[in-house]
């Protein structure tokens, strides 16, 4: 047992410094120098404070504003502590019913508004978390933002297009609109109050 104990710890002590102190050191430096944007959580800023980051959606539920999807995140949405999926079924009742409200809501808030709406707008993303929209659910929305800011709908067009990324090098994902950088550029323009 003794022979063993000397070699355990030494190996135990090694791992810690390695895995526990030099590793995430190396990481943390790495990625200060190539991606230091990306590092401190791609934060945006609106009159020189931090008003949210492009990696995490945010609520928005004012008619000015353009809206995310859905959060699975509870008791408050868009928590990254309590990121994941709701894990409902397409056969959930429960599921069902939150697309119903969700529905709903859109209907209310642009009640002229008879287009079919987008699967991203009554749905959660995989992690609770998506700051981006289809330009399909951003165009879905631009009407009822263009009456409330009292804007053209070519001035609300044209943020959405400036504000649509494409695919990742030009071949993984989908076109994506981010909702707070969107939001962002539309108060640049009119701020909602």
């Amino acid at each position: 047992m003794k022979n063993l104990l000397r070699p355990t710890l030494v190996l135990f002590a090694a791992m810690t410094l390695i895995t526990g102190i030099a590793y995430p050191v190396i990481v943390t430096a790495i990625g200060q120098a190539v991606f230091p944007r990306q590092a401190n959580g791609s934060i945006l800023e609106r009159d020189g404070k931090p008003v949210g980051s492009e990696l995490i959606g945010q609520q928005f539920d004012a008619p000015g504003y353009f809206w995310g999807r859905l959060s699975a995140t509870t008791p408050n949405p868009y928590n990254a502590q309590n990121s994941g999926g709701s894990n409902l079924g397409p056969t959930n009742p429960a599921l069902a019913d939150e697309v119903k409200g969700r529905i709903l809501a859109l209907h209310a808030a642009d009640p002229t508004n008879t287009a079919p709406i987008p699967v991203d707008l009554v749905t959660s993303s995989g992690s609770g978390l998506d700051p981006d929209i289809s330009p399909a659910a951003a165009a879905y929305q631009a009407s009822r933002v263009a009456k409330a800011r009292g804007l053209t709908l070519d001035q609300v067009y044209r943020a959405i297009e400036q504000n649509t990324s494409g695919r990742q090098f030009l071949v993984l994902g989908e076109p994506r609109v981010n909702v707070l950088r969107l939001n962002l550029a539309l108060d640049r323009i009119q701020r909602v109050h």
